[in-house]
């Protein structure tokens, strides 16, 4: 987990439900798991059946992970926030059992204990809900209040890369283009936050109402990086610019 723990928790909830999620930089899916891709375009063999892309990291996560469910209650308790009882009963309520059939599967207790339990695990999945708003109005307040720039609309994950005030992202540029906002970056960050600063500079080197090649995309980026397919890699990925699946047509993503 620790290998791929940073596209784990960057994850939507669909795409944890899934166990895979949509990589735009390899335009294919990526196991949640062990971090495994399947790349559009490409078919691939299981037993004789042959799937597409979508379809069979889906069956590579069944086959390879068992159950989404599985996996994600198997976590360490300082994840879930879930004791063992509550885990076992989780797996029991997932697979079917009444509230009686637990009792025997149990050896003890009662059909009341459970229908609690269901009930405890209700309230806090009510309250996982409301924390999450909270943390979604407290994380834009402090960016309002702290005079954040404004996140673009069409970025992919908005998480504390974003996090920065208006100051934190000018030193940023300073650090990093040296001989003016307009020449190169004398070094590409590797930390996500400064990634975000750089990017967002870059993609305002691109016209929102044109259309570029591959080849035009280049050329603006190396004004700022001669490593264009990293920084152009980069920019889709982040969500600055789209593009046409076989990569013939660019644009502002807006």
């Amino acid at each position: 987990m620790s290998d791929n723990a940073e596209i784990f928790w960057k994850a939507t909830v669909d795409e944890l439900k899934n166990g895979f999620k949509y990589d735009k930089a390899t335009d294919g899916f990526i196991c949640l798991f062990c971090c495994k891709s399947f790349i559009r375009g490409i078919i691939y063999s299981e037993d004789g059946i042959f799937y597409e892309a979508e379809r069979f990291a889906r069956v590579h996560v069944e086959k390879e992970h068992g159950s989404v469910f599985d996996c994600l209650l198997n976590m360490d308790r300082k994840l879930t926030g879930l004791t063992e009882v509550q885990k076992n009963l989780m797996d029991l309520f997932y697979k079917g059992y009444s509230d009686a059939e637990i009792v025997k599967k149990l050896g003890g207790g009662s059909t009341s204990t459970i229908r609690n339990h269901r009930f405890i695990l209700r309230e806090k999945e009510k309250q996982a809900k409301l924390f999450l708003v909270m943390m979604e109005l407290l994380r834009a307040r402090h960016m309002q209040e702290e005079n954040v720039p404004a996140i673009h609309r069409t970025a992919v994950m908005v998480d504390e890369r974003y996090d920065m005030t208006a100051e934190e992202n000018d030193k940023i540029l300073e650090t990093y283009f040296q001989k003016g906002l307009d020449g190169p970056m004398s070094t590409f960050p590797k930390k996500e936050k400064r990634k975000v600063a750089v990017l967002r500079h870059i993609a305002g080197r691109f016209s929102r109402e044109a259309r570029y090649t591959e080849k035009e995309v280049n050329e603006i980026i190396k004004t700022a990086y001669p490593d264009y397919a990293t920084i152009r890699r980069y920019l889709v990925e982040y969500g600055f610019l789209d593009r046409k699946k076989d990569g013939s047509s660019y644009w502002v993503k807006v």
